[in-house]
């Protein structure tokens, strides 16, 4: 009875240009820049995220900075000397590439940034391992991905379309489509759960900084799937009820800003 009620009331919230999507062609890039562009509340959240990203780079070292999985942002208004890249052939990325062998000359990167995609990435520890090589001494990874919480198990569990596994003892998943293969769960095993594994394996990379965010506001705009249960003009007002949560996010957040800098000399 209950998973017929969600599946009933994921059909009504629907947004009609997700539905019957293949998330995993070329042409679902420019519909979720569509949807991004016509949903403000939804656009406002990204401002937010993109200007959180760019603050966290180093202003100190030289060197461009690389978007992996780009799809449908807007994340070079905010970094100019951003080079933005997809695994998938779209109109608008620098570069077609796969985050586990990045093209790169050594130390050649200030930074590494991407939204919603470490998840997605089959083979995590090629990606970390590249990536050292890749980034200067001092430069980071910055990424905003989903986190694991009491509240957002439920969401990623039962309203969101990819796959959710925070037991798995295996970082690494089969491969498959660029972005229906996933484990939403893979940013908190890795950089929480298996926190001394990442310390141990790969000791270049240190988390500098974690935060825990953004409860509510993403599922109130329904995110690339859904309609928005809000208006624009709401938007910072649901902004203030979050940061009521501030004190309780380790049970509320769905979403977590993770800053790792490369400390090899």
């Amino acid at each position: 009875m209950f998973n017929c009620m969600l599946l009933r009331l994921k059909s009504l919230l629907s947004h009609p240009l997700s539905r019957g999507l293949d998330i995993d062609s070329p042409e679902a890039n420019s519909i979720r820049s569509h949807i991004i562009d016509k949903k403000p509340f939804l656009k406002a959240i990204y401002k937010q995220w993109y200007t959180e990203i760019s603050n966290s780079l180093p202003l100190t070292l030289l060197g461009p900075v690389l978007e992996i999985g780009s799809g449908g942002g807007f994340l070079k208004e905010f970094v100019p000397d951003l080079i933005t890249s997809e695994i998938l052939p779209i109109p608008g990325a620098d570069i077609l590439l796969d985050g586990r062998c990045l093209p790169f000359k050594e130390n050649s990167l200030r930074g590494i940034v991407m939204v919603d995609v470490f998840h997605h990435l089959p083979r995590t520890s090629s990606f970390l391992k590249n990536a050292a090589g890749c980034v200067k001494p001092g430069g980071v990874i910055v990424m905003l991905e989903p986190w694991n919480t009491r509240w957002s198990r439920f969401v990623y569990q039962y309203l969101h379309h990819e796959p959710f596994d925070d037991e798995t003892k295996e970082l690494d998943f089969p491969e498959g489509g660029p972005l229906s293969k996933a484990n939403s769960a893979l940013p908190w095993i890795v950089f929480s759960r298996d926190k001394e594994k990442l310390e141990r394996e790969y000791p270049a990379w240190r988390i500098q900084k974690l935060t825990l965010h953004t409860p509510f506001r993403y599922l109130i705009s329904g995110g690339m799937s859904y309609i928005s249960l809000s208006p624009a003009f709401l938007y910072k007002t649901w902004c203030r009820v979050e940061s009521i949560f501030k004190p309780w996010m380790n049970s509320w957040a769905m979403f977590a800003t993770i800053i790792l800098i490369n400390e090899n000399n």
